[in-house]
């Protein structure tokens, strides 16, 4: 849609009511047995299982590209009684070099690769080098492209400047789907994460996402509450549903559940799906098999018996 401040100019988030409903999604809702390992196998098919380290190599992301499409150990899924699901996770992300050895080793999985784009993590890069390199990494054969915007437009609220580098962001993606990362934790504060949401959607981003995992705080219930409730209105606005990507510092089962439950209440049972909802998650994955596991043997194996790569 064009640029209309009139939708988020008004926003003023309220930090403490914020914080007192999101207090509640652990806290109140209890996910137990069945229906918890039910929840979990929800949850790896969710995850953009991610490797963005600078000790990445060829093999390490294969590796993880094999973990990607047989994410949970055959004997569990066999106790599960889920052995026929074919469960994968939602996707593979990497850095630009290793788009190709990813797409390569998942041929035929039908798992997309994403890549992280536009000087990730700081985004402190010239305009035509960022788009040079989205569609370089398009080419190259990211299905999704995780872009990050420009902290200083939304610090110094410059909206329509973060609208128009976030539509040509949609352009360069071309029929890849766009993330647009916000990296909440350094937007100052909560109005700025809902403000620069919009602006987002507005501009075409077919996913938002909390963060790079590389900032000293990535996704919280907060900030998460605050960007889903944007979803929620531009949904009932436009009719368009926007996914939701929280990322960076989610590495526990437990932690997954809460955010299942804040997409299920918030958002509804339309977005519980990869399509619409993605994990930014590198260790998560260990601790879920770990607690599938837990679940038939009632005892937790030792966590180097579930390897990511």
């Amino acid at each position: 849609m064009g640029f209309d401040p009139a939708c988020f100019d008004r926003l003023r988030i309220n930090r403490s009511a914020v914080e007192r409903r999101a207090a509640t999604l652990p806290a109140r809702r209890s996910v137990k047995k069945d229906h918890q390992a039910a929840w979990l196998l929800k949850a790896i098919s969710c995850i953009d299982l991610t490797t963005l380290a600078g000790d990445d190599t060829p093999g390490k992301v294969r590796r993880l590209c094999h973990k990607a499409m047989r994410p949970v150990r055959a004997d569990i899924l066999e106790g599960l009684g889920v052995s026929g699901l074919n469960l994968t996770v939602g996707a593979v992300c990497v850095y630009h070099n290793f788009i190709e050895t990813a797409v390569d080793t998942l041929a035929g999985s039908g798992i997309p690769v994403a890549a992280v784009s536009t000087g990730f993590p700081a985004g402190q890069i010239p305009l035509e080098l960022k788009l040079a390199e989205i569609e370089a990494s398009v080419k190259a054969g990211a299905k999704e492209i995780d872009i990050v915007i420009s902290r200083a437009k939304v610090l110094t609220g410059d909206w329509r400047g973060l609208y128009e580098e976030m539509r040509a962001y949609r352009e360069a993606c071309g029929d890849a789907h766009v993330k647009a990362i916000l990296a909440t934790g350094e937007l100052a504060t909560l109005t700025n994460v809902a403000r620069a949401s919009w602006v987002c959607m507005q501009a075409g981003a077919d996913f938002i996402k909390t963060s790079t995992g590389k900032e000293s705080v990535n996704a919280t219930l907060p900030f998460s509450l605050v960007m889903t409730r944007a979803i929620r209105d531009y949904h009932r606005l436009t009719g368009y549903k926007v996914g939701y990507k929280p990322a960076g510092g989610i590495s526990t089962a437990k932690d997954a559940l809460a955010y299942l439950v804040l997409i299920r209440e918030e958002l509804g049972r339309d977005w519980l799906d990869p399509h619409l909802f993605r994990f930014g998650a590198s260790s998560l994955l260990g601790d879920i098999e770990r607690q599938l596991e837990h679940h038939l043997t009632g005892a937790y194996s030792a966590a180097h018996r579930h390897p990511m790569s």
